[in-house]
């Protein structure tokens, strides 16, 4: 075997299901030997003429589930975009042996609420960790921001719902704040202007029904790289810090995939 192929193994697509044009979910085949922890993503990839071509996903599945989901935003003109547009059951992925990120709330050492705020497909590592009982049992409440452009791309207002059947963390939904913010439309219940905004404002913190306070509050961001640079600066004027290893602070995030 060459040495790029022992790094990845071939899984086979279980099911597809488009969502609108430019938005999908799929799960694919899950190795035995496969390890992850809620919040990181994986490499997938296809073979490209004698090479491969690669991109990094969040993923969507618990740490415990038996095969792994993702969502995808489909980006005009992009390689791989062009080969998941046409991706359906039964076709085959690389799937790498290693998983990545450090988005894992684990990583805060105290606090009381964990908010995760996202855009497009950066809710898909922050719905693996509300499927972790572990993270429940660590915050008293949960918030969870979904920022779309428009209304028919909040694909996950049933799933988050469905969580309060789900049997291992369904006693502890009732922690749990949801908070859609559609940027381009009016739709009710929804916020419309951009997190950053809506932080500085004090909307979200109305929205979700939650004080925030540098001492209890926990921020995590992951979605398109302008929000998540702006939302830190809004955060960071509102006396909150970066988290690192040696320095424990309020915030962690990371750019969607």
């Amino acid at each position: 075997m060459q040495a790029a192929e022992a790094k990845f193994t071939e899984e086979t697509v279980l099911w597809v299901k488009y969502h609108t044009p430019k938005l999908l979910t799929f799960a694919i085949t899950r190795p035995e030997a496969y390890r992850f922890s809620a919040g990181q993503f994986a490499r997938l990839g296809f073979r490209d003429g004698a090479g491969y071509i690669w991109r990094a996903y969040s993923i969507v599945s618990a740490e415990y589930a038996e095969t792994l989901e993702f969502f995808v935003v489909l980006i005009e003109n992009g390689p791989m975009s062009a080969r998941l547009a046409q991706l359906k059951a039964e076709d085959t992925i690389l799937l790498d042996k290693t998983a990545f990120g450090f988005l894992l709330p684990g990583r805060f050492t105290d606090g009381e609420q964990l908010v995760l705020l996202s855009t497009g497909s950066g809710i898909a590592p922050f719905l693996s960790m509300l499927q972790q009982p572990s993270v429940w049992e660590r915050f008293q409440q949960i918030g969870l921001v979904h920022s779309v452009s428009h209304a028919n791309e909040l694909i996950f207002s049933n799933y988050i719902n469905e969580l309060n059947h789900h049997p291992l963390v369904g006693e502890y939904v009732d922690r749990l704040s949801y908070q859609p913010v559609v940027t381009r439309e009016n739709v009710t219940g929804a916020l419309h202007e951009r997190l950053p905004q809506l932080l500085s404002n004090g909307s979200l913190a109305k929205g979700l029904q939650l004080d925030f306070t540098p001492e209890k509050t926990r921020f995590m961001l992951c979605g398109n790289p302008s929000m998540v640079a702006d939302t830190f600066q809004s955060l960071l004027n509102m006396g909150y810090s970066m988290h690192r290893n040696r320095v424990p602070g309020q915030i962690i995030m990371e750019n969607g995939f």
